[in-house]
């Protein structure tokens, strides 16, 4: 078999989450989303937003990156 240097792509299938969340958490990000809106000159809708901060979030929590590795290595 041929070895190429890119591997594999992974699913991509988007996958559909509704989540029930605060009137707090809602005016949070509607004003994250005025924010960034001003910041880069263009508006994104909400739920455009939040999987990329949630990624950007899950990205950062190096304890949550340490821990995924780990069950990966034992999976293996």
């Amino acid at each position: 078999m041929t070895e190429l240097k890119l591997a594999k792509l992974p699913d991509r299938t988007p996958v559909k989450l509704t989540i029930t969340i605060t009137p707090d958490l809602q005016n949070a990000l509607q004003d994250y989303a005025a924010i960034y809106a001003k910041t880069y000159g263009t508006s994104e809708p909400i739920v455009e937003l939040i999987p990329a901060m949630l990624a950007a979030y899950l990205d950062s929590d190096r304890a949550f990156t340490r821990g995924r590795d780990a069950n990966r290595r034992r999976k293996s």
